[in-house]
């Protein structure tokens, strides 16, 4: 496909043009780009060669002008489907070329890096077909591959995307593989990871103890988890951990040995019939379901209540197949598996066989593992489908490293992200490359992650920095990395906002110039005065911000124990609005202001209301007092409770005490209570905009941060603002949480490095 603007060529060639030089620039190469370009060739009767280059691809054509005008016609509308091209240039060429047919030749390792890698992509339909047939020379191979889909982002080690400097340089091709590379009628033309049971890798098993079993790999494991055993299996991008997904003994033993207790587990299903059979799918989910990107979608449950071993709120993260060995692994009888990535709390995931081996011992019963290495560990992506479009939790496997396009965007600009779910971003001419998810930085092991992917991105794309962003907090890994970065390269450094970064990551991620309005609501950002920030309205753009809205800060009792043990938070809550608490301990904390940190944080507010409603008072994972908030709520509840503000300064606050004296008088039904206290905040968001619309004239209106990830709000938000005549933008290439900060920060920073300011 063609995206972005394309440079018109038609006018330049004047007369008959007897040589010619293209470039294209874009995703084209491992497509089958060039394939596709020799039997145009072909059709059109020129003569010449083409190449990969460090920008995409070069060819010098030579021919009749008509001949021209239809090649570069066809090039643009029939161009394969994994290919997205960015540009097409052409000039013409003096003198003849005396080229004798046509030839693809070898890659040009150009100085600057510009080329676009693919991502990894599901396995398609003609290799589907091929695995599963018995007279096929792949029949039941796990590494079957076309232009058209396999391994491309995880085995690249640097461009051009040719076999030499991916990890299938370890694997020579066989006569028959080397005559369907060199075949222009093969749909396997010059597919660099080709490769077929005589010369590829190979799967193999290995028991709970490492030791290699004999036999088929793939049977071995298959018999494990139809025994109700715990499999760790070799993906694209890293280990998941794998059980039966309908046997709750299995899979609470899972929950067990990962020390993971309630947070949702994602499941592969065989197809979309078995995902249907499980949840509510829609035409555009089961598009995204089967889309070559195959991503983890979030799916409504078919009934409240179900699965809740897999899945405690509402929602059941669900994906299809995407390697052949995934196919295998489900044969014709298993259904469902729990897939879920392999590692140890809060550390990247295990993407390399002696890792899996050691530090996943104990944790899985065999290991189905193959000899092919991953050079860049990736996560599955995760998203919702809203209004149609892809509404992203996680971008990663299948998206990454497909940059954003932004018009005029310069090179050399590096954000280095926030501390939870952290990402990089770095830009390139008219491109901004976010980096796949990485994870939280809170321990050296997702640091080491978070600098190796920096480097290999800076490898890939040719990158130098000439000036770095960070998040305003000084305690974030993040804000180390940058600090070092610009000592080092002696370049400038610039602390972005939090909740500024937000806005302008939305306002990016949907080519909006100028200024506009930010609701953007999360847990916890620093602010420029110091304090904790997190329930922002905000107005501005890439060049400054001002503060015209936020909530009533919530004292947290024991400071970050408060996020877990939300029942604190609840007895903050209950004080300021002037009740009795039911904790002396935490009432002389308040009374006195010790360790009791003040936030206005809208995951605050959830937590404290999740305890407040009795639905849940501590909480094992981040988010998870909201996330039950969204579970419990009765969505045909249309009551609020009180909306209050008052203002300081300027900034519209939101009062919850009055709200809060009605949730504590008691009487009503957790969900009642979950709903009225999201419908509150529904009129609270549409009055906050309607005061700074009155200040500003500004009718645009940005959604961001990771309180957005609620469906309830997002089912009701957009709809009022709209109906009150506000144009409403959402995100859809990069997550409303923080992972999505990167973009922003680095938007915030081209902006001030061009305008002359501190960067």
């Amino acid at each position: 496909m063609f995206c972005g603007k394309i440079h018109e060529v038609f006018n330049i060639i004047g007369g008959k043009l007897t040589r010619f030089r293209i470039e294209v620039r874009g995703i084209v190469q491992g497509v089958g780009f060039r394939p596709f370009v020799h039997r145009l060739v072909g059709r059109h009767k020129l003569a010449g060669w083409v190449r990969n280059s460090s920008g995409g691809a070069e060819l010098e054509l030579e021919g009749e002008e008509p001949e021209l005008r239809g090649f570069l016609r066809e090039l643009r509308d029939e161009a394969p489907p994994l290919a997205v091209i960015e540009s097409v240039e052409c000039r013409e060429l003096s003198g003849a070329g005396g080229y004798e047919g046509f030839r693809i030749i070898g890659s040009d390792r150009g100085e600057s890096m510009r080329t676009l890698v693919s991502p990894d992509v599901g396995i398609c339909q003609d290799c589907l077909r091929e695995l599963l047939d018995p007279s096929d020379r792949r029949y039941r191979y796990p590494f079957i591959n076309c232009t058209n889909c396999g391994p491309r982002f995880t085995i690249i080690r640097s461009v051009p995307y040719d076999r030499a400097f991916t990890s299938m340089a370890e694997f020579p091709m066989c006569p028959d593989c080397a005559a369907e590379f060199a075949d222009i009628e093969n749909r396997r033309y010059h597919a660099q990871p080709d490769c077929c049971p005589v010369c590829g890798p190979r799967t193999f098993f290995m028991d709970a103890e490492g030791r290699r079993l004999p036999g088929d790999g793939i049977e071995a494991a298959r018999r494990l988890i139809k025994g109700g055993g715990i499999l760790c299996v070799k993906g694209l991008g890293g280990m998941h951990l794998a059980c039966l997904a309908e046997n709750e003994e299995a899979v609470r033993e899972l929950r067990r040995r990962k020390h993971r207790d309630e947070k949702p587990f994602a499941v592969m299903c065989r197809d979309l019939d078995c995902a249907r059979r499980l949840c509510e799918v829609s035409e555009a989910e089961a598009r995204a379901l089967s889309s070559f990107r195959r991503p983890i979608v979030l799916l409504d449950k078919r009934s409240r209540g179900e699965l809740m071993h897999l899945s405690e709120n509402n929602a059941l993260g669900v994906m299809l197949p995407y390697t052949p060995l995934h196919v295998l692994l489900f044969g014709d009888d298993l259904d469902c598996l729990v897939m879920t990535s392999a590692n140890l709390s809060d550390t990247p995931i295990v993407y390399k066989n002696a890792e899996a081996l050691e530090k996943l011992r104990g944790l899985a019963d065999g290991f189905l593992l193959h000899d092919r290495e991953i050079l860049t560990r990736c996560d599955d992506s995760l998203l919702r489908v809203y209004e149609g479009r892809d509404y992203p939790v996680r971008r990663s496997r299948g998206y990454v490293p497909y940059p954003i396009t932004i018009k005029g965007l310069r090179p050399g600009m590096l954000s280095c992200g926030a501390e939870q779910k952290a990402g990089f971003c770095l830009s390139k001419e008219g491109h901004a490359f976010p980096s796949q998810h990485i994870g939280d930085l809170k321990n050296l092991e997702t640091l080491d992650c978070y600098e190796e992917q920096l480097r290999h991105f800076a490898k890939l794309f040719d990158f130098e920095p000439v000036a770095v962003a960070c998040d305003m907090h000084p305690d974030y890994l993040s804000t180390e990395v940058a600090e070092r970065i610009a000592a080092e390269r002696h370049i400038p450094l610039l602390r972005v906002q939090h909740h500024h970064a937000h806005m302008v990551s939305c306002m990016a991620d949907n080519g909006l110039e100028g200024e506009c309005l930010g609701l953007v609501w999360d847990g916890t950002g620093y602010g420029p005065d110091g304090t904790i920030w997190g329930a922002e309205l905000l107005a501005g753009g890439a060049r400054g911000f001002r503060r015209l809205g936020t909530m009533r800060p919530i004292p947290l009792p024991g400071g970050d124990a408060a996020t877990k043990e939300i029942w604190r938070t609840a007895e903050a809550l209950r004080y300021e609005a002037g009740l009795e608490n039911n904790n002396g301990t935490i009432k002389k904390l308040l009374e006195r202001g010790l360790n009791c940190p003040k936030s206005s944080g809208m995951g605050r507010l959830f937590d404290g209301v999740c305890a407040l409603a009795g639905i849940r008072a501590e909480c094992s994972y981040e988010g998870q007092g909201a996330v039950l908030l969204e579970a419990a709520a009765d969505a045909g509840e249309r009551g609020e409770y009180e909306c209050a503000f008052y203002g300081e300064g300027g900034v519209t606050v939101f009062d919850w005490r009055p709200m809060v004296r009605q949730i504590a008088s008691g009487g009503e039904a957790p969900g009642t209570v979950a709903a009225k206290f999201m419908n509150t905040l529904v009129s609270m968001a549409a009055a906050q905009c309607r005061s700074a619309a009155e200040q500003t004239g500004l009718r645009r209106v940005v959604l961001s941060g990771g309180v957005f990830q609620n469906m309830y709000l997002m089912a009701r938000l957009p709809e009022r603002l709209r109906a009150e005549g506000f144009e409403v933008f959402t995100h859809s290439r990069v997550s409303p949480n923080d992972e999505g900060v990167a973009l922003g920060q680095l938007m915030i920073l081209e902006a001030e490095y061009v305008s002359g300011g501190t960067a």
